[in-house]
């Protein structure tokens, strides 16, 4: 009897052993993409259960042995990319080093906060609209910059970034804003810091010459050093955006809309940026070029044309709407 019981205890002991080295040993999990969202503040439990029933492990216990021979290590949380079997070892490995999946978010000097919602959400990264109601009323990361700030729009600083989807909306539009500090200590933007992105983001919407932003800007400065209207029609179609009712370009209604960002009905600037811009037209709305021009039309060519008087800016008016014409 003691034989039997001893053989049963080996054969089965034998079969333990060959199962979990076949469970440690043997690789599992797809051959294509599969894309697997560990959230945060999971147990390793959670994160072994929830590899198990993706597929990317065939049993959650060698896992979870092989966390407590490891010590227990912090498993990242994040969206890991699997596509290739795998031994529960390497798997292990990659959670606890963090080799999470990152999402490239390219950010064009110019979006403004709409564009980058769009943008956020095209890229699986969260809705469009959580995205916003975080840009529209998350200002208390900026309020030491700008106390006045009704937004995030101007802070989202243009660049690359690479988030995960383990990051909250909260997570990405801070580390733009910190992008945008970042920038700001490096130009040296000091001052009246709400006045100079308020310009700077205009002057980015107005024209992608390098050259010309800061003539551009002291365009615009000469008109408010006049008290006349800047009446640019990026921050029409701000104002149409704010408010529901940009149908993708300006009608006579845009232009008699009643908004504080209609610079064609209010005189001074918008009370806030319209836009992200990039460190050229930041640089040119602190060190305008100085110049007697008061107006300026596109040549339709990529630039623009600069006028003094409202009789030469007539002239240029009527050219661009000759070669428009064509």
């Amino acid at each position: 009897m003691f034989r039997f019981i001893f053989r049963l205890f080996l054969v089965l002991f034998v079969v333990a052993a060959a199962l979990l080295a076949y469970g440690f040993l043997a690789p599992a999990g797809p051959k294509s993409q599969q894309m697997v969202l560990l959230k945060p503040g999971s147990t390793a439990r959670r994160i072994a259960a929830d590899l198990e029933h993706a597929g990317i492990i065939r049993s959650r216990y060698p896992f979870l042995l092989w966390h407590y021979v490891r010590g227990h290590k912090s498993l990242k949380a994040g969206e890991y990319e699997f596509d290739h079997p795998a031994r529960v070892m390497d798997v292990y490995d990659r959670l606890a080093r963090g080799d999470v999946h990152f999402y490239s978010v390219v950010v064009p000097e110019g979006y403004n906060i709409f564009d980058i919602a769009q943008l956020i959400e095209s890229t699986g990264l969260g809705k469009q609209s959580d995205f916003l109601q975080v840009a529209m009323n998350d200002t208390a990361l900026v309020r030491d910059l700008d106390p006045k700030a009704p937004s995030l729009e101007g802070f989202l600083f243009p660049d690359t970034y690479h988030f995960s989807r383990a990051q909250s909306l909260h997570d990405m539009a801070a580390a733009m804003v910190h992008r945008f500090r970042q920038e700001a200590r490096e130009v040296g933007l000091t001052g009246n810091l709400h006045d100079q992105l308020t310009m700077a983001s205009v002057v980015e919407k107005e024209t992608g010459v390098p050259e010309e932003r800061p003539v551009v800007a002291g365009v615009f400065y000469n008109r408010l050093a006049r008290q006349m209207a800047l009446a640019t029609d990026p921050a029409v179609v701000y104002a149409a955006l704010l408010n529901h009712r940009y149908r993708g370009t300006i009608y006579q209604s845009d232009l008699q809309f009643d908004s504080p960002y209609n610079t064609y009905k209010y005189a001074g600037l918008p009370p806030g940026p319209i836009c992200n811009p990039g460190r050229l037209a930041i640089a040119a709305a602190m060190h305008p070029a100085t110049t007697d021009y008061l107006y300026f039309v596109s040549d339709n060519q990529g630039h623009h044309r600069f006028a003094r008087t409202g009789a030469e800016h007539a002239v240029n008016v009527a050219a661009y709407r000759k070669a428009t014409a064509r």
